[in-house]
């Protein structure tokens, strides 16, 4: 078939409402959080019910299978504790007030910072699914992982849920030592190429619940997206797979994401201006009844606009579609449904548009791309491309796709003597989505093709 047919086809199955879409039901409140202790009091489920919500979104951790010491968490103990967590009041008097759903985190999942490689994945799988009442013919009996979305209202009201499982397929996470200061063992970067949150699968799935039209998406995550600081369990932990979302996202044009996550047992809004062509906010609900009751100061986060450290929490989205840019009002609440923390956003301002395949331009005669440089080893040539990434500090390494591990990847460096006359005070924004022609000599610096400039005349920016 050709491209163009599979293309329009691929377009118009992508268009078409799935038997989980919701088209009669507007969503203007939609209450999210996460982490709910089955054996401690749940005060804040009354608030939650008091906000009205048409929809409540779970982030992960909805129980804790694995607190009891000297208990063995088998698929038995899992669903004991999801039996606990139904017969809590306050969850019951929701339950019957508004419909439900909800992925996992690492507790309800069956074990502390578990991934792929969880024994009972599978059995959890099939009793988180019975806990939300989800149908024995519905896709998610069959698949691998509890991953999930649909669109609510009809179009010009669409809000699309996106539950993403970053259990079942994630890599083993690299952490540090114990601290015996700190008390902790420190995640660090996972880098192997490899390494994968959500597994091939599910990527292509979610590329394709991307495509689909909606004006808000509600993309939720069971850890934090923006947040790349603090020590713990982070999409951060493979920086890769952080920087695949961001590609899909913008390479889908999908407009109106927002994030919502959890784990932490805090809250807090992240926010990140450079990911995609808007704002792409991180709204962090965590502790229903895990937040630390007592003051604390906020974790490390550079990309934090707002925050509320300490004390049990939910959030809370609310939609107001009347005119003609309607307003997305986000909150965080505690447990008397007094908000402490949030921000308004239109949805004029969270639009983006899909990014076009680059096309390469007919380079000079002699000049190679940076495919033809990589296998010039020894030899001095001349590369043009546009760079996509910036590293180093002392060094500049000018990157041809942005990440720098990649192995497609080729890098002109510019050396500390070669930063001088117009590149004296070079930096990220001068060159990045700039187009560089370089000349030198191509060496392999750990396999990685590269090619460093002795002198400043010897790189030009020939196009933006």
């Amino acid at each position: 078939m050709p491209r163009l047919r599979l293309a329009l086809l691929a377009a118009l199955l992508a268009a078409v409402p799935s038997r989980a879409d919701h088209p009669d039901k507007v969503l203007t409140r939609v209450a999210f959080g996460s982490c709910a202790d089955q054996a401690k009091p749940l005060p804040v489920f009354d608030a939650v019910a008091a906000a009205k919500p048409d929809l409540l979104v779970f982030l992960g951790d909805t129980m804790y299978a694995d607190l009891e010491k000297g208990v063995k968490v088998t698929p038995a103990v899992i669903r004991e504790k999801y039996a606990l967590m139904e017969k809590v009041p306050g969850f019951a008097k929701l339950k019957a007030a508004c419909p439900m759903v909800g992925t996992w985190d690492d507790h309800d999942y069956g074990r502390n910072d578990a991934g792929a490689e969880w024994e009972h994945k599978d059995e959890a799988q099939q009793a988180l699914l019975d806990f939300y009442g989800v149908g024995k013919d519905d896709p998610r009996r069959q698949r691998k992982g509890v991953y999930h979305a649909a669109v609510y209202g009809p179009p010009g009201k669409r809000v699309q849920v996106i539950l993403l499982d970053t259990r079942y397929y994630r890599s083993p996470i690299k952490k540090a030592p114990f601290d015996p200061k700190t008390r902790i063992s420190a995640c660090l970067p996972n880098t192997d190429p490899d390494a994968t949150f959500l597994g091939a699968e599910q990527w292509a799935w979610l590329e394709e619940q991307l495509k689909k039209p909606a004006e808000v998406r509600l993309l939720a995550s069971s850890i934090q997206v923006v947040s790349d600081e603090h020590p713990f369990e982070k999409w951060a932990n493979i920086p890769k797979e952080r920087e695949k979302l961001y590609a899909v996202l913008n390479r889908t044009g999908a407009s109106g994401v927002i994030v919502l996550s959890g784990d932490r047992h805090l809250a807090e809004v992240s926010l990140d201006t450079k990911a995609l062509g808007y704002p792409l906010y991180d709204v962090t609900s965590s502790g229903l009844n895990q937040g630390s009751k007592n003051w604390r100061a906020p974790e490390a986060n550079g990309k934090r606009v707002a925050a509320m450290p300490y004390g049990d929490n939910f959030g809370l989205v609310a939609i107001d579609w009347s005119g003609d840019d309607p307003r997305v009002h986000v909150t965080v609440r505690d447990e008397d449904g007094d908000t402490t923390c949030g921000f308004k956003v239109r949805l004029s301002t969270l639009k983006g548009k899909p990014v076009a395949e680059v096309v390469p331009a007919k380079l000079p005669a002699g000049v190679l791309t940076p495919a033809e440089a990589a296998k010039k080893v020894g030899e001095k040539v001349t590369v043009q491309f546009v760079v996509a990434s910036v590293g180093g500090k002392a060094n500049l390494y000018l990157n041809s796709v942005k990440d720098f591990r990649a192995k497609d990847n080729f890098a002109v460096v510019l050396g500390a003597k070669a930063q001088a006359g117009p590149w004296e005070k070079a930096g990220p924004d001068t060159f990045v989505g700039k187009t560089v022609r370089a000349t030198g000599t191509v060496k392999l610096f750990k396999d990685a093709p590269q090619l460093e400039v002795a002198d400043p005349k010897d790189l030009e920016v020939v196009g933006k």
